[in-house]
């Protein structure tokens, strides 16, 4: 057996595995979620500038306080479990096959392991405030500003590593004319801020998490072409790493599609978003990032428009921001403003894989 075709059998083993996995310890979290009661006491009334959230509430008054939040816990932890079972099996079973599945390598998966974990256990904390009512944020939370501050601070972490261990200091930039595989741009130690700025600019797009299903299918087709990216890297490792996501995205899927048995709120959106930026630089995607993420950009750019509009203008553009909320208040059924998004999610992660694969 070759070593591509075993890549292709370890990526989709471990990526079903992961599933599997996931979905087998899934009701055990739901179980425990319902009986701490872990959901809002009431639902979000105000808007980020503070205005009346008359749309969103009547629209998810009863969901916000009857479906647990913390369904990204699924996530995470099954990431976590497989990536050091594996590691676990390949130190101590002498077996050749085994070994090479291990997938925690130095260069490829620490970091956004790392990432994956510090981020989540952030979103976590937030989802607890939020639960129990508590903090200075509107309906309880981490406060927007201390919650920047985190995802700040991951970010330089990781940049300085990118920098000082990986020696990373260049921006690939794809299609480039009279430079058909594109060009890598040197911009020395402002690879740090540009991570930073990425970090938080991916941050952002998870205001994506509000319909039951949108959230898990859209973050699958966004791994999903990251992993199809690495793997043409030669990134098995990394690759392996973006389809085990993939699977215990799955799993997420199953139990969140309407009627979705729990959200994944904080803990599962701070976790991939700020994964995501990690995985764009280790596969040199930064500059198509905006593209296989194209979704997350609109959602941000239509709540974005919406503020403009009500400071400039004094009215609103969408009935609701994010988006899919303005689809939603105008009848469109909530199971259908999730399917058509993501359709459009798949295809910009295509076009993205494209472009890059171009490059």
């Amino acid at each position: 057996m070759n070593v591509f075709t075993f890549n292709v059998i370890k990526l989709l083993l471990l990526s079903g595995i992961t599933a599997v996995i996931a979905l087998l310890w899934a009701p055990t979290l739901i179980n425990l979620l319902h009986r701490l009661k872990f959901w809002k006491k009431e639902a979000r009334t105000k808007t980020i500038t503070g205005d009346k959230a008359e749309v969103f509430y009547s629209l998810h008054k009863e969901r916000e306080t009857t479906v647990p939040r913390g369904g990204g816990v699924l996530i995470w932890v099954s990431v976590l479990f497989v990536i050091f079972l594996f590691f676990i099996l390949a130190n101590v079973l002498d077996v050749w096959w085994v070994k090479k599945l291990n997938f925690l390598s130095r260069g490829e998966t620490w970091l956004p392991l790392f990432t994956l974990i510090a981020a989540s256990l952030v979103g976590l904390s937030d989802d607890v405030l939020q639960v129990l009512g508590k903090g200075k944020y509107v309906g309880g939370g981490i406060t927007f500003k201390r919650r920047l501050l985190m995802v700040i601070i991951i970010g330089l972490i990781g940049g300085l590593w990118f920098y000082c261990q990986l020696g990373w200091d260049t921006v690939h930039i794809p299609l480039i004319q009279n430079f058909p595989e594109g060009i890598d741009f040197p911009i020395g130690t402002w690879i740090i801020p540009l991570f930073i700025l990425v970090m938080v600019g991916s941050w952002s797009g998870g205001v994506i998490d509000g319909l039951d299903g949108l959230s898990g299918g859209v973050f699958a087709s966004i791994f999903s072409a990251f992993a199809i990216i690495a793997f043409s890297q030669g990134k098995a490792d990394l690759a392996t790493f973006c389809a085990v996501i993939v699977g215990a995205l799955f799993a997420f899927l199953w139990f969140n599609i309407p009627p979705a048995r729990f959200y994944m709120t904080e803990t599962g959106i701070l976790g991939l978003t700020s994964t995501m930026a990690v995985v764009a630089f280790l596969t040199d995607s930064v500059i198509v990032l905006p593209i296989i993420a194209g979704l997350l950009v609109i959602e941000v750019g239509s709540m974005i428009i919406q503020l403009l509009s009500k400071k400039f203008r004094h009215k609103k553009i969408w009935l609701s921001t994010p988006l899919h909320h303005h689809f939603e208040a105008r009848g469109w059924p909530a199971h259908q403003v999730t399917m058509r998004f993501w359709v459009i999610s798949i295809v910009f992660a295509i076009l993205g894989v494209a472009i890059r694969l171009l490059g």
